[in-house]
């Protein structure tokens, strides 16, 4: 695992993503049992719906897992830039889980507009709805915490999972009291079909955020300037003899990859230029925790064969 960012927000050490995602198999199979006493005692499809939502959480918590395990191995002759990007599944198909959870509340609710029945024993279901919530909310936001240090996608994933969570379980209590206060049971089945549209919304989103990290995405445009202001601090301390160009990014789960040339003055000793080229990897991997900086050095005015190539196909 990579080291935990340098941040001022910290966490236990024990709230590793491995950690939290065991705990979220755990808290799953918790709610799936609250959840579905909750709807036998109540035959309320706002309470089954969330029943179906806590079961597409243990399946997505136990690939998570899987993925988290798989992006911790280290690089190897098939995979020299690591596994870090199998995080990307794991939010991918968290988001197609949550796309398949919102079509299935809103087959339910289609069915129960079709055939109102009344709720029962709403008491014991509300509570048991409500006890389980609590659980999915305390370990988003632990999740949520422990994202932000260890730069995990994955576990963003399922923390946005068990949010989706939540607020299906806020909105079907909201629609189930609504229902018992008027008498009005279509309200059961539209507020279920109001989760599930929302939800809909999350999944559709996580998948894209998902996709966009498998096609090497830049890093972020807020990270990016600090970069380049730490490049500038570097060349106007060398007197404006050395300058960097052709930077690029990418982003790859809980790793970030750097690449640029850095122009020095013809005369420099190999020694110098490399002393100096050490000095900005080490400022930009202690700026950007989990970086792999690659700088190639370049005499100043230098320009490599495939910048050149470039540049004769623009012109052509």
């Amino acid at each position: 695992m990579l080291p935990a960012a340098t941040s001022p927000l910290h966490v236990p050490a024990w709230m590793t993503p491995h950690n939290l995602l065991r705990a979220s198999v755990g808290v799953a199979l918790l709610t799936i049992a609250l959840k579905t006493l909750a709807w036998w005692v109540t035959g309320s499809v706002g309470l089954l719906s969330d029943a179906l939502e806590s079961f597409v959480n243990l399946a997505g918590a136990m690939f998570a897992l899987a993925m988290v395990t798989v992006a911790q191995q280290p690089p190897d002759a098939e995979h020299p830039y690591g596994h870090h990007k199998a995080e990307y599944f794991s939010a991918g198909f968290e988001g197609i889980l949550i796309v398949g959870a919102s079509i299935a509340i809103l087959w339910a609710a289609a069915l129960r507009f079709l055939h109102p029945q009344p709720v029962q024993q709403l008491g014991w279901g509300l509570g048991l709805s409500i006890l389980s919530t609590l659980f999915n909310g305390v370990l988003a936001w632990a999740m949520f915490r422990s994202a932000r240090v260890y730069r995990s996608v994955a576990l963003v994933g399922d923390a946005r999972h068990l949010i989706t969570d939540v607020w299906t379980s806020v909105g079907v209590v909201v629609g189930l009291l609504a229902a018992r206060a008027t008498g009005w049971l279509w309200l059961d089945p539209l507020v279920a079909v109001g989760v599930a549209l929302n939800i809909l919304r999350e999944g559709v989103e996580l998948v894209w955020r998902s996709a966009q990290g498998l096609m090497d995405e830049a890093v972020e445009q807020e990270l990016l300037l600090q970069i380049e202001a730490a490049l500038q601090r570097h060349a106007q301390a060398a007197g404006g003899r050395v300058y960097f160009d052709n930077l690029t990014s990418r982003r790859a789960g809980a790793r970030n990859f750097l690449d640029l040339h850095m122009h020095v003055p013809a005369h420099w000793t190999l020694g110098r230029a490399a002393a100096a080229r050490a000095a900005v990897e080490a400022e930009l991997m202690d700026m950007v925790p989990g970086l792999y900086a690659t700088i190639e050095l370049l005499p100043e005015g230098a320009e490599t064969v495939f910048e050149q190539a470039e540049a004769q196909e623009k012109t052509t």
